[in-house]
C-alpha cells in the first residue's frame, strides 16, 4: 500500500553504503530489504513485534540473497538496542503507534551515533473533500472511535506536534515535508474492499452493527472504489509527511 513513498523516504533517509540502519516497525521488512541494498557494505536491523511478519521478513531476505540484514521481535520502545549502534533510523509508519513518543524517541536517540540521522513518514490529514473520503463516505459515519490497537495512528499528524516530540526527544535539525503518491489498496474494487473491512479500526467499530448494514455499507464501498480501479490495482491519491531529524 505505502511502496509509492520508498522512494522519497530513502531520499530523506540518504542511506550510503557503509551505514549501520534501523528500522523500526519493519512489518514484512520491504523497507528493511531496501535500506540493505543501499547499505551494502554495512548492515540493517529491522525491529517489529509481529512474528508472522518476521517470518515473512527473513524468508524474503534470505530468497534476495541479502547477507547483511537481520530481523528481531521486540517493542522499539524499549527494546535493548545497543548504545550508538545506528548510523540511520528508518521507519515507514511504525513510529505513530509508539505509547509514550517522547520517552520512545528518546530511547532510540541513544541508539543513534552522534548527529545520526532519523526519517520516517506518517500520515497528513485526510480532509472531507479528499479521494480516501470519497471512496469511504459510507463507512465514515462508523468510524466513531480509534480501535484500541490502533490509537496512535492519529497521534502525529501535526507537524507542530511532530517537531515538539522530536525536540523533547533529543533530535535537532527537525523538518517536516508533505509527500503525495498513489497507495494502493488491492487489486480490484473487491479486493480493496476486503482489506478496507478487515482493519482493525474498521472491525472494532463495527463490532455491533447488524450484519444487513454492514453488508450495505461495504456494496457502497466497493461501487465508490471502482472509481480508483486501474491496471495496478485500486490506487488511491494518498498524502505523508516526511520526518527528518538529527540526534543532538
Amino acid at each position: 500500500m505505502m511502496g509509492a513513498f520508498n522512494a522519497p523516504l530513502f531520499a530523506a533517509a540518504d542511506v550510503t553504503a557503509q551505514d549501520r540502519v534501523l528500522d523500526v516497525g519493519c512489518g514484512t521488512g520491504q523497507t528493511t530489504r531496501l535500506a540493505a541494498q543501499r547499505a551494502y557494505e554495512g548492515n540493517v536491523l529491522g525491529v517489529d513485534l509481529s512474528a508472522p511478519m518476521l517470518e515473512r521478513a527473513r524468508r524474503d531476505a534470505a530468497a534476495e540473497g541479502l547477507d547483511n540484514v537481520t530481523f528481531e521481535q521486540g517493542d522499539a520502545q524499549v527494546h535493548p538496542f545497543p548504545d550508538r549502534g545506528f548510523d540511520v533510523l528508518i521507519s515507514r509508519g511504525g513510529v505513530m503507534f509508539f505509547a509514550d513518543h517522547i520517552a520512545a524517541f528518546t530511547h532510540l536517540r541513544h541508539a543513534l551515533v552522534p548527529a545520526g540521522r532519523l526519517a520516517f513518514l506518517g500520515p497528513q490529514p485526510a480532509g472531507p473533500d479528499s479521494a480516501y473520503a470519497r471512496a469511504t463516505a459510507a463507512l465514515s459515519p462508523f468510524l466513531r472511535e480509534a480501535s484500541p490497537a490502533s490509537r496512535g495512528m492519529g497521534s502525529l499528524l501535526d507537524p507542530a506536534r511532530i517537531r515538539h516530540v522530536l525536540a523533547a526527544g533529543g533530535f535537532t535539525d527537525i523538518e517536516v515535508a508533505p509527500v503525495e503518491a498513489p497507495m494502493t489498496f488491492g487489486a480490484d474494487a473487491e479486493e480493496a474492499a476486503d482489506f478496507l473491512f478487515s482493519m482493525g479500526p474498521t472491525r472494532y467499530n463495527l463490532r455491533n452493527v447488524d450484519p444487513a448494514t454492514i453488508a450495505r455499507v461495504r456494496a457502497e464501498v466497493h461501487d465508490a472504489l471502482t472509481e480508483f480501479e486501474t491496471a495496478d490495482g485500486v490506487c488511491i491519491p494518498g498524502a505523508v509527511w516526511i520526518v527528518t531529524a538529527r540526534r543532538a
